[in-house]
């Protein structure tokens, strides 16, 4: 009996491991093709912590940076204030900060004294091509005029910050487009 009770403890723990491997894999994009630099962002869904849906098409003419993230990843969790941060003194020259956790991370009713501190907006999830790059955290950059400028893994520093939105946030935004 002890040994029908410990296989049935380690399939139920590969079980979790691959419901949590289809979650994110549900999160993700479904695209065969990931966003690189250069291409027009694709369009995206995001549904946030409240239930409200933000889409790029609600984000023209803003610099957007999409942020995947997870608890317990250490480099995040270094990368989150500083954006956080970051979002706050830039918010005002059109920056945009998204953060997706992944669904690896804890639940969203144990991280809702974090979400309630930071001025970053939270989402639950994305709907669209966009997705974890092989690593975490992932952050995706889109301009103004709706081209991605930055899309792999890695964190932020503030040099690197400086460097690649301080020049997108000084461009204008696009003229709104005129329908005939």
């Amino acid at each position: 009996m002890g040994g029908e009770k410990q296989r049935g403890i380690i399939a139920m723990v590969w079980l979790r491991h691959i419901v949590a491997l289809l979650a994110l894999a549900a999160t993700a994009s479904v695209s065969a093709e990931p966003l690189k630099v250069g291409d027009r962002a694709s369009d995206f869904q995001l549904t946030m912590l409240d239930g409200s849906k933000v889409t790029m098409a609600d984000l023209r003419g803003q610099v957007v940076v999409l942020n995947f993230w997870a608890t317990w990843c250490g480099p995040c969790k270094a990368e989150l204030p500083l954006l956080d941060a970051y979002y706050r003194m830039r918010k005002a020259n059109g920056l945009r900060v998204f953060t997706i956790a992944t669904e690896d991370s804890l639940p969203t009713f144990k991280l809702k004294p974090l979400f309630a501190a930071m001025a970053i907006p939270s989402a639950r999830r994305i709907k669209g091509n966009y997705g974890v790059l092989g690593a975490l955290p992932t952050n995706y950059v889109i301009d103004r005029g709706g081209i991605v400028r930055y899309a792999k893994p890695g964190a932020f520093d503030l040099d690197d910050l400086n460097s690649l939105l301080v020049p997108l946030l000084k461009d204008s935004a696009p003229a709104p487009s005129v329908v005939r």
